[in-house]
Formats: C-alpha cells, structure tokens, sequence
C-alpha cells in the first residue's frame, strides 16, 4: 500500500512516508569512537529517538515503527540487557507517555512481550491501555523482536484456529503478525553504516524503500531524516508493476 503524501518543504515537493520504520543502530559504536562506556551510547540513543520522534510527527508520518531490542540482542552481557531494560521503562515514563498522549499517539509495543522483565510488562499494558483511543498518530517500539519470530507466530495462530489451508494467504498471514491493521511501512532507514534489515519487519517491508545512513544513530539529526525523505521522495515505487 502506497500511502505516502507530499508535503511542501521550501521549493521542493517532499514526500512523507506514512509509514516509517527505523533501525537505530550504532549506538555501541558511537560511544567507542567518543571514547565513551556503551552504555552511554544506549543512553544517548534515547535522547535521538524522543527528538527524530517528535520530529517525525511534526512532519506528518502516521506510523512509526523503530527497532528497539531485537530476539538476538538477548545474547548480550547482563549487564547491558538489564540496563537496556531499565532505558525501555524510564521511555515509557509518565512524562513522556503524557506528550505523546497529548499528541494524540497511540503506542503500540510488538514482540514477545512476554520474555520482558514483569515490571516492564506492567509499564506496557498502563502505557497501551492509556493510548488505545489516540487516532492522530501511531508509534510501534520493537522489542524482543524479529522478523521470522513475527511469522512464526502468526502461523502458530492460524494452525491454532485450525484455518483450513485453501483459506491461507497473504492476507490471512498479514492479520496475525504483531503489526496487524497497519499498512506496511514505505521507507525504512538505517543508520551505523550497515546496509541490511537484520530481521526487522522481513515480512511487511516486503516493498518498503531502503535508506542507509553512514552516521550512528546518537549521532542522527532531523537534517539527516530531511535528507532520507528527499531521496525517498526521488524514487518511483512500482510494487512490480
């Protein structure tokens, strides 16, 4: 689905994505090339996402999906797992859930929920519950996500159900990933200098467009996300026709 709007930004005729997702990547790097502990990198990731997030709306994107903690990042030190998951809760704190509810955002949490810590699980649902009814914008916070994952489960649903095979398609599937209701995102950027999707969203971005940044994710500024739409707004999507 291409429901991408142009938006007039100056003399050109900027296309905003509907739907954006994010891989915000490289925050280890950053605070290594600043000489830096990691965990500062983390902590100044946060820090961008509230700003290019806040950005994002103001410029009219309806959905924003960003990729916060995936299946695989499990495997890291304790240490840093444990603080991650501490970062994930002080973001879904009540002043920043009352912007975003002001704003009339609706925040939706997809993955396994269920491997987070209870505390955090808690957070969620007062956090989805308190936004449900926001129709203005939505936001998708991935964590302990993965894009397989995500297509496990939706077939897991459906044999479940017991769905006779002629009845399954892409359709079907589509209704019972973690993004279920939303159209697939129209541009995905990715920033840290590595150009892959690292199982981010494998089924929805099907025919997304691709941006990849050179710049580390503390280190992306709204200057950069300008620069992703006016390449995204440069390119013709056919979706194969």
């Amino acid at each position: 689905m291409n429901c991408s709007r142009k938006r007039s930004s100056g003399q050109d005729n900027i296309k905003i994505p509907y739907h954006l997702g994010i891989i915000m990547d490289g925050n280890r790097r950053w605070a290594r090339h600043h000489g830096l502990p990691t965990l500062s990198g983390h902590k100044k990731g946060l820090d961008t996402f509230k700003k290019i997030a806040r950005y994002c709306y103001k410029k009219g994107v309806k959905i924003l999906t960003v990729f916060a903690f995936s299946t695989e990042n499990w495997n890291r030190s304790k240490k840093e797992v444990n603080y991650l998951m501490k970062l994930f809760e002080s973001m879904l704190t009540d002043k920043n859930l009352e912007e975003l509810n002001k704003k009339g955002v609706k925040i939706n949490i997809i993955g396994q929920k269920w491997r987070l810590p209870k505390k955090l699980q808690k957070k969620i649902k007062e956090v989805e519950q308190i936004t449900r009814k926001n129709r203005k914008a939505i936001l998708n916070i991935a964590l302990s996500y993965g894009g397989r994952a995500d297509i496990v489960q939706a077939i897991k649903k459906i044999v479940k159900l017991k769905i006779p095979s002629r009845e399954i398609d892409e359709t079907l599937v589509s209704k019972y990933l973690w993004t279920k209701g939303l159209p697939d995102p129209d541009l995905i950027i990715r920033t840290g200098k590595e150009k892959r999707i690292s199982n981010f969203l494998i089924w929805q971005s099907a025919y997304s467009e691709l941006y990849f940044s050179n710049k580390h994710w503390p280190e992306f500024t709204e200057e950069d996300l300008e620069k992703a739409f006016l390449d995204y707004s440069n390119r013709q999507r056919r979706f194969g026709k």
